[in-house]
């Protein structure tokens, strides 16, 4: 582009359309490998507690796991107009991506050392839209059932002051036994 491009460009922008820059920073950490001998509700402890840092999605989408306890997990989520889709609210993909996190680390948390899991299906219903100057929002999971290659859960997201249920999902997670030594 030219000069005479970018002033041209700069002055057709609207008023109010300036453009924005986010900083996205993370702290790698080890391989999940590395805690097999901690139980599933001891990694999650410890990523509270600071002690194993939390998944980069955590830090890319802007939510945070605050309480867990075996079976449950709550997350905190913080969100702006970085988020928005075409319509001005908050991308639906943050709504399922805040539940997926909290129903798989609801599962995690009743798994014994050296288990893991993945998400096979994820079912979301979105009932009102969240806007960049909404209220945070708590996201709240529970594991319905844990079997010996499946588990099940279900969760909400409801706004942090108001209660208001935002969306409620329910997922079918596959137990991952631990993966031979290559």
């Amino acid at each position: 582009m030219t000069t005479s491009e970018i002033d041209s460009d700069e002055q057709q922008r609207p008023v109010g359309q300036e453009p924005r820059t986010r900083t996205h920073t993370w702290t790698a950490g080890p391989p999940i490998a590395e805690y097999s001998h901690l139980t599933g509700e001891e990694i999650l402890l410890e990523w509270i507690a600071g002690r194993i840092p939390e998944p980069s999605i955590c830090s890319t989408m802007g939510f945070h796991l605050t309480e867990v306890k075996p079976g449950t997990a709550v997350f905190d989520g913080h969100f702006g107009d970085h988020l928005h889709n075409p319509m001005n609210t908050v991308h639906g993909g943050y709504l399922a991506t805040l539940l997926d996190s909290a129903l798989g680390c609801a599962v995690l948390s009743r798994l014994p050392a050296g288990l893991g899991y993945t998400t096979t299906q994820l079912n979301v219903n979105m009932l009102r839209p969240l806007f960049a100057d909404s209220a945070p929002v708590r996201c709240e999971a529970e594991v319905l059932h844990l079997g010996r290659t499946m588990a099940t859960a279900e969760a909400r997201v409801v706004g942090a002051e108001n209660g208001k249920l935002y969306a409620h999902a329910t997922t079918t997670c596959a137990i991952l036994t631990p993966r031979p030594a290559a």
